[in-house]
């Protein structure tokens, strides 16, 4: 598991697609690389509503994936 407790901080681009990788698996955490066809997870695609600052949830725990909601304190 390739998963820190803190959220990434990661400059988003207003419309811009991710995927955001909720196996914990990807070596390009918070992103997808693809490694979660070894698992029954799949990405949470979104778009970036807007330019700036993204809080993506890095405990994989959160009830508001992709982005972070302060589950991580409690674990």
């Amino acid at each position: 598991m390739n998963t820190k407790k803190e959220p990434y901080l990661v400059k988003g681009k207003k419309d811009k697609n991710y995927a955001w990788c909720a196996c914990a698996e990807s070596s390009n955490q918070p992103f997808c690389d693809g490694s979660h066809a070894k698992t029954d997870k799949q990405p949470i695609v979104f778009k970036a509503e807007k330019d700036g600052d993204m809080h993506l949830c890095s405990c994989k725990q959160s009830t508001n994936a992709p982005y972070c909601d302060g589950t991580h304190l409690s674990l």
